[in-house]
């Protein structure tokens, strides 16, 4: 099960990312794709599905967005409702959505043994119901599910102290973290390097990887704070096969990361998800997840 490799610290946990369908599709619509969806992450043998929450994260980026955002399906009721599969969820909730009530009634009805990832503000200046802190002293309250935090390895260099935002993290009770997508190599060992060193628990760290089949995908990718240096973005953009290329590139970088977690005695994992909803990127994303588990 995926709470034991979590709670054991094991190596290579799994996982396939993905967006739940907008919420205003129809209901044979939410049918067919729940039906798709399931059959996808069981095929693919995968340990776990993370379902997205989503926020508004124009407040952090002056820029138009690159693609629409449409409300999802809320992830639980996704995977409980319409997917109705046994491979366990890692169930996204945006903290700051939700005021202390309906986050409460949230962590009342998990099952035993569900897991979760807490997700907060998108900036500073985000107003918000409840913080970050206030969801993991509720989640304490249930000491039968698992919740696990985000990390971004670019904002450890740009601040210096993501690892201590981890071991914080681990004191309010997280068993994992699941990084943005990564593209850079360097800022993920950095980060990786500080947090072996810290006196403090470790846990899997789970990187997530995306495939890129297009320009438009690539400025939604920077778009959402994803770290693309330019050497890798103008190899990309050059590429014969562009998500070809991303695919290799991002093999790469997880066969990096694993060996090297596992010389410090980290755990690594990987999520394999798909910013775009065009069926092509969908299935690059299966296939550099099949790629990926040949790693471990």
């Amino acid at each position: 099960m995926l709470v034991d490799k979590i709670l054991q610290n094991k190596q290579g946990i799994m996982l396939y990312g993905m967006t739940p369908p907008r919420d205003n599709v129809e209901l044979s619509e939410k049918e067919r794709l729940g039906t798709l969806h399931r059959e996808r992450v069981q095929s693919i043998g995968c340990d776990g599905v993370v379902l997205y929450d989503i926020q508004d994260e124009s407040d952090r980026n002056e820029s138009d967005r690159v693609f629409g955002l449409i409300e999802p399906i809320v992830p639980e009721i996704y995977y409980r409702d319409w997917m109705r599969t046994s491979v366990p969820a890692v169930i996204y909730k945006v903290v700051g959505k939700y005021d202390r009530a309906e986050f409460e009634k949230f962590i009342n009805e998990l099952s035993p043994n569900s897991i979760c990832v807490f997700v907060g503000a998108s900036s500073s200046s985000k107003q918000v119901k409840i913080h970050l802190n206030e969801a993991y002293e509720i989640a304490k309250s249930r000491t039968d599910i698992v919740y696990g935090g985000i990390c971004i390895p670019e904002r450890h260099i740009t601040k210096g102290d993501e690892h201590l935002r981890v071991a914080q993290k681990i004191q309010q009770g997280c068993k994992f973290f699941i990084t943005q997508a990564v593209y850079d190599d360097k800022n993920a060992k950095k980060f990786l390097d500080y947090y072996a060193k810290l006196d403090a628990p470790k846990v899997p760290i789970i990187f997530t990887f995306t495939p890129c089949g297009s320009a438009r995908s690539l400025e939604f990718m920077k778009w959402l704070g994803i770290e693309i240096s330019p050497k890798t973005e103008q190899e990309l953009l050059g590429a014969q096969d562009m998500l070809a290329h991303s695919m290799k590139h991002s093999a790469k970088l997880f066969g990096e990361l694993y060996e090297y977690g596992k010389r410090l005695g980290i755990s690594i994992g990987a999520n394999v998800e798909s910013v775009a909803k065009n069926k092509t990127d969908i299935a690059a994303a299966v296939t550099l997840f099949s790629s990926l588990k040949t790693m471990i």
